[in-house]
Order: C-alpha cells, then structure tokens, then sequence
C-alpha cells in the first residue's frame, strides 16, 4: 500500500507511530505538509501538485489536520476524495467534529445522549437558555476549542453572564452546557476504528480542575466499557462520517453522554495507557479498506433519472408487519432494500427470509414515485406551550437587527 500522512508534524509521537506502523507492515508511507498542496481544478480530472510538483499516485491517505489549517486541510482531503483515494477520515467528518456546535447538531437526532445544550447570541436570551440547560453552575464552551481550551465552568448565573458576555464582545461564539456533576471531573475516551471501540480510557482530572484532558494534566487508566458506551462510541463515529475517531464521554447518572467526537486523536496517552498498539490497528484498517473509498450515495445514484434513496418506516398500518422481505412486494415495484434498521441494530443487504417487524426502517434504493407513498410523513416538533407573540425586532438602516448587535 502507498500511504501519505497529511501531518504538520512529522516528529510528534502520532505522525511517527503511525510511520513506524506502516513501515513494520511492509508499506510505502511518506508524510506531507498539509499546506503545501495545490488543488488542480484545471484539467479533464481533479488532481493536486505536491511542492509543485505532480503528486505521485497513493491509495489511501491519513489526515492529521491541525485545527488552525481545518479549512485548506479539508479541501485537501476532499480533493483526495475526488481523486478515489481512501481516507478513512473524510473532509464532511473533520468539518462536522470540528465544530462542536454542529457535531451536537448532527447527534441529537439520533439516539446518542448528550449533555444538555443551548446556543444563543443575544444578550436577552443567555438567562433562559441557563434556565433550559437546569441551571448554574453550567459549562461554557467556545465552538472550535480543543484540549480543553474555551471550556469554562460557571459556579452561578451571574458568573456565567459575565463570561459569555465577555467572550460575545470578543466575537466569540459559545456553547451553554449542563454541568455533569456525577462525572466527578473524570470522562471515558474511545477509541473507535471502523465498527469497533479498539482501546478506551477513562481521565481524570487533578486537584480542582474539572478538565480531564492529557495536556492538561489529567491522568489515565484502562477501562472495559459495557455494550452501551461501545455502541454509543462506534456509532457517533460513525454518523460523524468518520472511521477512526476518539470519542470523548462523560459518565452521567442516565448513561454515556457525548461531549466531543474528534477527528484527529493523539495516539500517546491512549496507547501509553493501554499498552496496545493502536497506530498499528489504523494502519491495518486502512489497508483493508483501500478498494472502497468514499462514495456520496446521493451524487452517484441521482444520476439515474426518478430514482433515489429514501428511508421507509413499517408501521402497523403498512401491512407488511410480519411478511417475509420477499413477501413484502417491494421487489416487484422496483424498490431494493439496502439495510434494515431495528432498534440501534443495523442488519446491512438483508435476505428476503427476514421478517419485518413494526417500527423497522428500511433504506431503499428505487424508484421515487413509487416510495412516495411509503415514506412517513415528515416529523413534527413537539406541542409546546403557547408563547406570547413574538416580539418585533428593531433594524437599522444597514438590515442589522440592534437588538443584541
């Protein structure tokens, strides 16, 4: 296999555990500075100088994109990804876990726990979004911290105004987060490869500190962790959009909370914990993996004039609830299913001997018009109380509203 390493720094303990790794395996490996790509838009085909030069042919590329380049790192590893070279950390991926705000987003419509979280930017709305999120003492995170940078913790309401009043004045943008307090400054890391977690440890943090992070002196120990904090690990990972990923968790009262998924985990505390070679395993996956680089399913399959994708819910309304697939008849209308999903188990190119179940969801490939009538009306909110009318804004002459500007 040739391997490029997309690194900044080729002597950290990351970019050489994951060259050694390759290189005890038999591969071709080189490491790249991420910033000096051309992105070449100019032919019949995408392609990319190196050091302006052509760049060699690679079959599969490892980003360690540091988040102060996250912007030309991605477009790096999306123009890898035209080009059909694997990664098993797409540019959608390092683009959703970057940004704390839309990495929380993306999860709290699946069936990942998070700690409680609000977003505002105008002064007025700071007190209730404190209030929706149970009250001080609370978390305040900047968007695109890391290590622990940008995450505060506010003991009262008043704390917590000033901060996020301060950090807003600066242009800031910040999260609002339930305090876990159960947590014990302690949170679990996960090391995800492809469908599994392969290594976890659990952090803690010292004296006073409620940040249990390495660099910032929080220690480490291994931990087994049960069914449910695995699957919640390999499938925020997943949704993600990413193969290898270190979730971070905290241990709440009502089980595994996500507070971070990230994109480009340092190998040494948890390897130095677990003793377990873990560059090795990246390696392996991605070596097994080089034949199937990313597809965006929609983009290839709309080409196909009436067909699409479309996720379709059995309810027991449908009449299919206990039909064998063959059964089902949705064969015959030109409709594949390509996974059931039952619960959080996920049965991929399911046999037509399989029995539906009320509540399954079935992705399917087929003809639009003929799924139209099996795809579940769209999802609605929740009823809320009534609220007042909603107040009218003042603008200024420039269209920037004043209030909170």
């Amino acid at each position: 296999m040739e391997l490029a390493i997309l690194s900044r720094a080729p002597t950290s303990y990351s970019t050489r555990r994951l060259v050694t790794a390759a290189e005890e395996r038999g591969h071709q490996v080189k490491v790249l500075n991420t910033l000096r790509f051309a992105i070449d838009l100019s032919g019949d085909e995408p392609d990319m100088q190196y050091r302006g030069k052509p760049l060699p042919d690679y079959d599969a590329v490892l980003p360690r994109i540091g988040a102060s380049v996250t912007f030309f790192g991605m477009a790096v590893v999306r123009q890898f990804e035209q080009m059909d070279v694997y990664t098993p950390t797409t540019a959608a991926g390092i683009a959703n876990s970057r940004d704390k705000l839309r990495s929380i987003q993306i999860l709290s419509r699946h069936d990942i726990g998070i700690p409680a979280t609000t977003f505002v930017r105008d002064r007025a709305d700071v007190l209730p979004a404190i209030e929706r999120v149970g009250g001080a003492p609370v978390v305040i995170k900047l968007l695109e911290g890391t290590q622990g940078i940008g995450v505060i913790l506010a003991p009262d309401t008043k704390v917590a105004e000033a901060v996020i009043e301060t950090l807003q004045s600066t242009r800031q943008n910040v999260l609002i987060q339930r305090f876990v307090a159960e947590s014990k400054g302690r949170d679990i890391r996960a090391f995800v490869i492809g469908d599994r977690v392969v290594a976890a440890m659990r952090r803690t943090a010292q004296g006073d500190e409620f940040r249990s992070n390495v660099h910032r002196g929080g220690t480490t120990q291994v931990v087994e962790l049960d069914e449910e904090y695995q699957r919640v690990a390999v499938q925020s990972a997943q949704i993600m959009g990413l193969k290898v990923a270190g979730v971070d968790m905290l241990e709440s009262d009502a089980g595994p909370r996500v507070m971070e998924v990230n994109s480009s985990p340092g190998l040494e505390g948890i390897e130095t914990a677990t003793d377990l070679d873990i560059a090795g395993a990246i390696v392996d996956y991605v070596a097994n993996q080089v034949s199937f680089p990313e597809l965006d399913v929609r983009q290839r399959l709309s080409v196909s004039a009436a067909y699409g994708v479309a996720e379709v819910h059995i309810g027991e309304a449908s009449g299919l609830v206990g039909m064998e697939l063959a059964q089902s008849g949705l064969r015959e209308r030109d409709i594949t299913v390509l996974t059931v999903t039952r619960g959080t188990k996920v049965v991929p190119n399911p046999s037509g001997k399989r029995i539906l179940e009320a509540d399954d969801r079935l992705l399917c490939f087929g003809k639009l018009e003929e799924m139209r009538d099996l795809v579940p009306a769209r999802r609605r909110r929740r009823a809320r109380p009534s609220l007042d009318p909603l107040p009218h804004d003042e603008v200024s002459e420039d269209g920037d509203e004043q209030a909170g500007s």
